[in-house]
């Protein structure tokens, strides 16, 4: 069992069973937030929190109001995702005079690129209670720098309905499955793959990140990327990879390059395609465009290895951070410890906003998470799980842009697989330090 593997395994089977034990929320966490150590008045705070989830926004406005009325902090919430260029933006933020108190950061590279502005977590209280490795992207030097927002998982999403109006009585987990399972689809006029490739970050963050994790040790690959010892063209991850790149074109919608996340989620929610390449963050927009619709995932496989290939992809998709040299920086933490300790933010974080905890303390109800959310603990139980890695490329999201451009083009039929790849190598070699 690989680190990553075994970390997410034992953290999310203690979770699941910890947080059951846990039933209340901590009622003696320390300091009441927005109030003074010797319970004096509330302060007069406000908060500015820059935030990337678009999929929780509405929900997380609802929480934030009900902290506002236990502990008359103020928080002032911008989101800018699902598409739009999170980091410009939050780059803009701290150029300008409206520095967040409270930013999301993806770890690892991107930990590096903003460490000067992230607050040392290392004595909050939550911090001893995280998923085993769940912190890991968000440490240095023995120093935790973020709290993971959760555990989030991604594959093929597909309609067991459309599945089984087609037929498929097997799911598919290897490449020659799937395509027949695309064929079969295709036979009763149902559109097999809905692809949102518009996005750059479903090509460079999440689909890139396939031949990455499906390699023997993908750290040690990208160490050795780094170091000019291994390449990408060649590689044979990367060659299975493209073919199912191929077959998702050959069974998808007609204008992928014109359809975006919004687009790509509500056709699949409302039944114009069969599968769709997203993760269990999707769940909130799915149910409330269709409240009835019977889902799970299934792996993404690249070659006809059932046990290599049935695997869903599962990590720390962000983490909260703390500005450093915000003067309200301690209230700041105090509502993060408030989000994960209180019991009205553990039931917005499973109930509302759909995570999977990535805190041992929190319960988790797979009926209340979720179908999707399910499955990926299903999956991680079962220790079936690829690693995400595009947090670990040079320069970050650089990298994964310039990924997604080199895909698009792919898409486009503006060149081949051999320059694809070549691209690949040639944008790591420029990035890389």
């Amino acid at each position: 069992m690989t680190r990553n593997r075994k970390w997410l395994a034992l953290g999310l089977t203690t979770a699941l069973v910890g947080g059951l034990l846990a039933g209340c929320g901590d009622k003696d966490a320390g300091t009441t937030p927005g109030s003074t150590a010797d319970g004096g008045d509330k302060k007069t705070v406000k908060l500015k929190m820059f935030q990337f989830k678009v999929e929780i926004a509405e929900a997380l406005t609802k929480l934030i109001a009900e902290y506002e009325k236990e502990t008359g902090v103020k928080i002032e919430v911008q989101t800018v995702g699902g598409g739009a260029d999170y980091g410009a933006a939050l780059k803009a933020k701290f150029n300008s005079d409206d520095k967040p108190d409270i930013f999301n950061n993806g770890g690892n590279a991107d930990m590096e690129v903003w460490q000067e502005h992230l607050e040392d977590l290392s004595d909050q209280p939550w911090v001893k209670d995280l998923a085993q490795g769940a912190g890991d992207p968000m440490t240095k030097d023995g120093k935790i720098y973020g709290m993971p927002i959760g555990l989030e998982g991604y594959g093929y999403i597909y309609n067991k309905d459309l599945f089984q109006q087609a037929g498929i009585t097997e799911l598919p987990k290897t490449i020659t499955q799937l395509e027949e399972a695309a064929q079969k689809l295709q036979a009763k006029n149902i559109t097999p793959f809905v692809n949102g490739y518009g996005e750059w970050w479903v090509l460079g963050n999440h689909f890139v990140n396939v031949p990455f994790a499906n390699q023997a040790d993908p750290d040690k690959f990208i160490k050795d990327l780094n170091a000019g010892t291994a390449k990408i063209p060649g590689n044979a991850a990367f060659d299975n990879w493209v073919k199912l790149f191929d077959l998702t074109l050959k069974y998808g919608n007609k204008n992928p390059l014109q359809t975006d996340y919004n687009t790509q989620v509500t056709e699949f929610a409302t039944g114009k395609a069969a599968m769709t390449q997203q993760g269990n963050w999707t769940q909130v927009q799915i149910s409330k465009t269709n409240p009835n619709i019977n889902i799970g995932f299934l792996p993404m496989p690249i070659s006809d290895d059932a046990a290599a290939s049935d695997k869903l992809l599962v990590g720390v998709p962000n983490n909260w951070v703390v500005n450093k040299n915000s003067a309200n920086k301690e209230e700041a933490k105090k509502f993060l410890n408030w989000l994960v300790t209180s019991d009205m933010g553990k039931k917005y974080i499973t109930n509302e906003f759909k995570f999977i905890p990535a805190v041992k303390t929190i319960p988790v109800d797979e009926k209340v998470v979720g179908p999707l959310a399910a499955d990926i603990m299903k999956y991680v139980k079962e220790d079936k799980i690829l690693s995400w890695n595009w947090f670990k490329f040079p320069s970050g999201e650089a990298t994964s842009k310039k990924f997604g451009d080199v895909m698009q083009g792919y898409v486009g039929k503006q060149i081949n697989k051999d320059q694809m790849l070549t691209e690949f190598q040639k944008t790591w070699d420029s990035l890389k330090k």
